[in-house]
């Protein structure tokens, strides 16, 4: 509803410009999908959450709408918000959460930059004592790109620095940390040029991946990047696959213009369903029951083999996971298809 304090470079939702859908607004989704569920469950944010003043209103506001039971409010805070209100971090104690994620990239210079915002980094140290002292554990994520691995041991140097195994274990929870890449959407479908190739795992400190193989339970980093481009296009390009993206509990995204999009990778026009506002919720949900969205649609009908072919690079060393590598491809796909329409 109140959109996002930072602007970062890896964000899989994309850097949309922040809206300001009022409550009454959020009241006429919940009651426009209400009649077609079994069981609703709204979130007011989509992005960082607690990120509006009235965050105490929000979250009572999304317990009515979801059918009266209280809603997750999952392992994520706003830092934004909890170095400018103090009464912030309690409040997520009293909420029950026991561990809590931050993003770092790095150091300060490279937090800041890939976050967006001048500042950040300094604010992450501040929730995370903030956290300690409310016995909650912090959980570091870092995202890695050819950009920032030679700044990794920055992040591990915070970690002794702020012996964040000790203070975690002293209240009886354990420090957790992780590095990944991320998806290849949204933002960081940007920073394809500069995902990391195998030559960059071995850089990667020690530590960090200690941690990341106890969190992701994986014996080596591979499991955790994946494969090279080359290496997927050559397993993909003769593959007869197809694919529904239609489940029976689905999650959708609407945005501060009421356009619907089904929650499986960024909201982007190939994934739009409709506009709840001019279309109504049955149509919406009829469209996505029908795989009627472009991204659907393409999915559903055109082997993905054909796709691969068309779009991958048989030459790259770049590092992705099957099902990360698929999305920007069907993004490709998509946007030559209309561009195709329109000439």
């Amino acid at each position: 509803m109140g959109g996002c304090p930072n602007r970062c470079r890896h964000c899989w939702l994309g850097c949309t410009p922040n809206g300001r859908l009022t409550a009454d607004d959020l009241r006429f989704v919940a009651t426009a999908f209400h009649p077609f569920t079994d069981g609703l469950e709204v979130v007011s944010w989509y992005r960082e959450p607690d990120y509006l003043p009235e965050y105490k209103e929000l979250w009572a506001l999304e317990n009515e709408l979801s059918d009266g039971r209280e809603t997750p409010h999952y392992e994520l805070m706003s830092v934004w918000r909890a170095v400018r209100d103090e009464s912030y971090v309690p409040r997520l104690k009293s909420l029950g959460l026991k561990k809590c994620q931050l993003t770092l990239f790095g150091g300060r210079e490279k937090t800041d930059y890939y976050s967006g915002r001048k500042g950040v980094y300094d604010e992450i140290l501040q929730a995370i004592e903030m956290l300690i002292a409310a016995q909650i554990a912090p959980r570091i994520q870092v995202f890695v790109n050819k950009d920032n691995i030679e700044d990794l041991q920055a992040v591990v140097d915070l970690i002794h620095a702020m012996k964040l195994e000790e203070r975690c274990a002293a209240f009886e929870k354990q420090f957790t940390a992780f590095v990944h890449q991320g998806s290849c959407d949204g933002e960081n479908e940007k920073l394809y040029d500069i995902r990391i190739t195998p030559e960059d795992l071995p850089k990667i400190p020690r530590e960090l991946v200690d941690y990341s193989l106890q969190h992701w339970d994986k014996s080596s980093l591979d499991e955790i990047f994946g494969q090279m481009e080359q290496m997927l296009v050559d397993q993909l390009s003769e593959s007869k696959e197809t694919r529904s993206y239609v489940s029976d509990t689905p999650i959708f995204y609407v945005d501060k213009n009421f356009n619907v999009y089904p929650n499986i990778t960024t909201p982007a026009l190939h994934w739009l369903l409709g506009n709840l506002k001019t279309d109504g919720a049955e149509a919406v949900l009829n469209r996505y029951l029908g795989s009627e969205s472009p991204a659907q649609k393409a999915r559903l009908t055109v082997p993905l083999g054909e796709m691969v072919k068309k779009y991958g690079d048989p030459t790259s060393r770049r590092l992705f996971s099957t099902s990360d590598y698929i999305d920007p491809i069907i993004k490709r796909w998509c946007e030559d298809a209309y561009k195709n329409r329109q000439a």
